[in-house]
């Protein structure tokens, strides 16, 4: 593979251009993959709902008020547009990943794309453990402290990959 990276002349420059350009553009065709699927609805008019019902809510056994949805689950249309995005997002990292692999980027690139796998796969999660199917408010809450854990759980893992290189 690395006779390909020789052979068409990839520095790591124009490397990274290219992941950059693969990375962008799917993540506007799946943007406007998900915006047809829910075209009955519309997703814009959801978004502007969605921000339009935050209250402030008390965090259970905290005196913190935080902004919450009033009414979290008119919202599982949006929520379930959150995890299909999330989790087309995940699918192409790990294509990236692959292309990282087959082109040899440096380790720093392949466990920065390894870090934004468990995230956006850990997201995808998280939203349809937590919110697409949400009856209580509380559950907002613990979608975020989740969210929190997910984003740590996704350096650890950037770390053991930089750590294994060592």
């Amino acid at each position: 593979m690395f006779v390909i990276s020789k052979k068409y002349g990839l520095t790591e420059s124009r490397k990274e251009n290219l992941f950059t350009a693969i990375y962008i553009g799917a993540v506007f065709v799946t943007l406007a993959v998900i915006y047809i699927i829910h075209l009955p609805t519309s997703l814009w008019n959801s978004i502007v709902d969605f921000f339009m019902t935050l209250t402030l809510s008390p965090v259970p056994s905290t005196g913190i008020a935080l902004p919450a949805p009033a009414n979290p689950a008119a919202h599982a249309d949006l929520y379930l547009a959150g995890f299909q995005f999330a989790i087309a997002i995940g699918i192409i990292e790990v294509i990236v990943l692959l292309l990282r692999i087959v082109l040899h980027s440096p380790i720093q690139r392949k466990a920065e794309t390894i870090e934004n796998i468990v995230f956006w796969l850990g997201v995808s999660y998280l939203v349809t453990t937590y919110l697409v199917n949400m009856t209580i408010a509380a559950e907002w809450f613990v979608f975020w402290a989740g969210i929190i854990l997910i984003f740590g759980l996704s350096l650890v893992a950037r770390a053991f990959v930089l750590l294994a290189r060592r």
